[in-house]
């Protein structure tokens, strides 16, 4: 049986980020990907935005993690030549009563310390982004982009350099609690695991039971993009949001300007059995008008097409409108650290994310 200190199970952005972060305290550390690749889930199938904190109830995970996280992704990415752009964003409203929605996020940002956010006008966003149509908008000049994809490729090179041992193809099949941590069973190996981390992602639910953990729901909700044709990409400059869903469940369809200069409307929000299903009963590309023509001046329909989609790992159901991660030492198997729940703004926070992991797990440890 191969031995080991720690184990992270899931190659997100939010294993990679923890596994790193662990190993940096001297702790031997493997990750066990069930794909081929790293990253291939939840941490890939986004809009790839780095989130300035203003959304999230005060002294949430979401709402430090995300200050946090931002501030060393910009960091992280500058160092080692990951693709971004601090772009920023505007959340714009149509009428006075979304207004008002507009001035609470401000009042919310500043009280989570998102640095930067200001009430603008109608003259500012025309100049901004010609195309929109609103009366007032929320600036946030922190905000912007990553190509997720690089970042994963580049996190995974920085978890490896600090000697952090990549599994992939290595999908957890089961656990047996042992006296000093947790025998982790793969298709191929054993491995003995002091402690363990959940960063499992839409399965993390599955590997806690496996691990005998405590017992949670991981809800997937897929979100559908569409974007606009190449002809129509240059009436959008960076970033555009509209006031958050009424749901709580998501941000709003809102417009984003890659890296590579497409522009990509969504995500939608639909909760489904099947953790997954990317395809299977997509949206219609007319489903997408409304919402791109509530935003943006001279769009038809011809204008658009479908893109990709994603699945996020929410905690909670279509009945509720908030839940934080769920970062913690497990309360059944103290030799599994939680890292669950991890929607958005998990891509955002998940350096942060694992450094807080990594403090859980060296408490144990006496590190």
């Amino acid at each position: 049986m191969e031995q080991i200190d720690v184990a992270v199970i899931g190659a997100g952005v939010s294993g990679l980020a923890a596994a790193r972060a662990i190993a940096g305290r001297g702790l031997s550390t493997c990750v066990l990907e069930r794909h081929a690749r790293p990253g291939l889930d939840t941490s890939t199938h986004n809009s790839g935005v780095i989130h300035g904190g203003m959304y999230y109830p005060a002294g949430t995970l979401k709402a430090r993690l995300c200050v946090e996280g931002r501030r060393l992704l910009y960091e992280f990415c500058a160092d080692n030549q990951v693709p971004h752009r601090r772009c920023g964003k505007i959340i714009i409203a149509n009428d006075a009563a979304e207004t008002a929605i507009l001035e609470d996020l401000l009042t919310l940002g500043r009280g989570n310390d998102v640095e930067g956010l200001e009430m603008v006008g109608a003259d500012f966003i025309a100049r901004r982004e010609p195309q929109v149509h609103a009366v007032a908008a929320l600036h946030s000049p922190e905000t912007g982009i990553i190509d997720a994809e690089s970042y994963v490729k580049m996190l995974l090179r920085a978890a490896e350099a600090a000697d952090v041992i990549f599994l992939p193809a290595s999908p957890l099949v089961g656990g047996e609690p042992l006296a000093d941590g947790i025998a982790l069973k793969t298709e191929r190996e054993t491995i003995h695991a002091q402690q363990v981390v959940n960063a499992a992602g839409l399965y993390a639910d599955d590997v806690s039971r496996m691990l005998g953990g405590e017992a949670f729901t991981i809800f997937p909700c897929r979100g559908e993009y569409a974007e606009l044709t190449p002809a129509k990409r240059a009436i959008v400059n960076h970033l555009v949001y509209p006031i958050p869903d009424p749901s709580g469940h998501g941000l709003g369809v809102h417009l984003v300007k890659t890296l590579a200069g497409a522009v990509w409307l969504g995500p939608t929000i639909k909760y489904q059995e099947r953790k997954d299903d990317y395809e299977h009963d997509r949206l219609p590309v007319d489903a997408f008008l409304a919402p791109a023509q509530r935003i943006l001046r001279g769009v038809e329909l011809e204008d658009l097409r479908l893109s990709g989609s994603g699945i996020r790992a929410k905690l909670h159901g279509p009945t509720q409108s908030f839940a934080d991660f769920f970062i913690a030492r497990d309360r059944n198997n103290p030799a599994v650290v939680q890292a669950a729940g991890i929607d958005s703004p998990g891509l955002t926070s998940s350096l942060a994310i694992g450094k807080l992991v990594a403090d859980i797990v060296a408490d144990a440890t006496g590190d």
